[in-house]
């Protein structure tokens, strides 16, 4: 069955931005209509050009000092705005995104309180999904963890995170993922070398056992995946503000067919 094509408009254009534009640009379900940045100059117009393609959809760039979101929004209609700019990104487009209905993925890794109060109320209009950290791998890390916690909540557990030398606070999705597990942030142990993408590990000692779960980001075009996922999930879904564990939570459920190894309806394909 095919999939109904996603119009997407993305805000920010920096080294993950592009890696996620790559990866969108590429999806023959989706088309990339439009990148917005704060101003537009150099002799690049469009993603197309970035990426040395030609397209009949070349994906042009935007300037948000030379319009309103307003006028962006009408003149360039989409049906989802990805987010990869900055915590005040929101400030410009969402208002306008809501009253249009068109859903918000919001990618920022470091929000303060009132921006995600924002995002929330936005939420009450449109459907809006965050995720500090948009990669499919890193979200499962994280639900696997925290039930073998739930499962053994008194074993030990450490995390580790390691990163480009040039990286100089310890790693947002790290901290989520130890306050998730109820570990101190201080606790965490951190590596700086080279030019490691990022590097994240749940480490649970038994008494005679131990269970390791890694997730290791190759490449910035994993956090395109986890966009294109989140778009497909979020497809048909009601007004609301919703997380990568809530689009996930659905393919943690297994019946006894599924564990015996029988056909089952993948949860994507249900409906």
């Amino acid at each position: 069955m095919n999939k109904k094509t996603l119009r997407v408009g993305m805000f920010g254009f920096g080294r993950t931005g592009r890696a996620v534009a790559t990866v969108l640009f590429n999806t023959p379900h989706v088309e990339l209509e439009w990148v917005a940045r704060r101003s537009v100059g150099g002799r690049h117009r469009s993603v197309a050009e970035v990426l040395g393609v030609d397209s009949d959809t070349p994906a042009p760039f935007h300037a948000t000092d030379a319009q309103d979101a307003d006028t962006l929004l009408d003149q360039h209609p989409v049906d989802a705005i990805v987010d990869f700019s900055g915590e005040d990104g929101v400030l410009y487009y969402g208002e306008a995104a809501a009253r249009r209905g068109i859903t918000i993925i919001s990618a920022i890794s470091d929000y303060s309180p009132e921006r995600l109060e924002l995002l929330r109320e936005l939420a009450e209009r449109t459907v809006v999904m965050h995720s500090p950290n948009i990669t499919v791998g890193i979200n499962f890390l994280l639900m696997a963890a925290k039930v073998l916690r739930r499962i053994l909540p008194d074993i030990d557990v450490e995390v580790f995170e390691e990163h480009f030398r040039s990286k100089p606070e310890v790693s947002g999705t790290a901290k989520v993922i130890a306050g998730e597990l109820g570990i101190e942030e201080e606790r965490i142990r951190t590596v700086r070398a080279g030019g490691i993408i990022g590097v994240h590990e749940v480490l649970f000692g038994f008494p005679y056992q131990t269970v390791r779960l890694k997730h290791e980001s190759i490449a910035r075009e994993a956090f395109g995946n986890g966009i294109l996922f989140a778009l497909d999930n979020l497809r048909d879904k009601t007004a609301g503000f919703y997380t990568m564990e809530d689009l996930m939570r659905p393919y943690f459920q297994m019946d006894g067919d599924a564990c015996k190894g029988q056909e089952t309806t993948h949860p994507a394909e249900a409906g």
